[in-house]
């Protein structure tokens, strides 16, 4: 199985999500499995690429503009994305952007 998420032709679009945590992170392993499984049932969703050090990055891959607005509404996301601020997160920022060419060597 391949590392990298199997997106269709471009375009599409890419949510990046990259983040520090606060050293607080009891529950932060089963919920962040949980919005990978919960992600993946959302209509849009096509696939996501992680990886965590000094920084966490993930980069969650999207059919359009309304699928990523349906995801940040999904009231189970929300709840993750309130306890992300008041607890696990020293910091965080949200990037948004249009995938206009995808190529590479698996």
């Amino acid at each position: 199985m391949s590392p990298f998420a199997a997106t269709p032709a471009a375009p599409y679009y890419a949510v990046i999500f990259t983040s520090t945590l606060s050293g607080d992170d009891a529950g932060y392993a089963a919920m962040a499995k949980r919005m990978v499984e919960l992600a993946a049932e959302q209509p849009g969703f096509l696939g996501i690429e992680s990886a965590r050090e000094e920084i966490g990055i993930t980069v969650s891959y999207w059919r359009d503009l309304a699928a990523i607005t349906a995801w940040k509404a999904n009231a189970e996301h929300r709840e993750a994305q309130r306890l992300g601020r008041e607890r696990w997160y020293g910091g965080f920022r949200l990037r948004i952007a249009k995938v206009e060419r995808d190529y590479g060597l698996d």
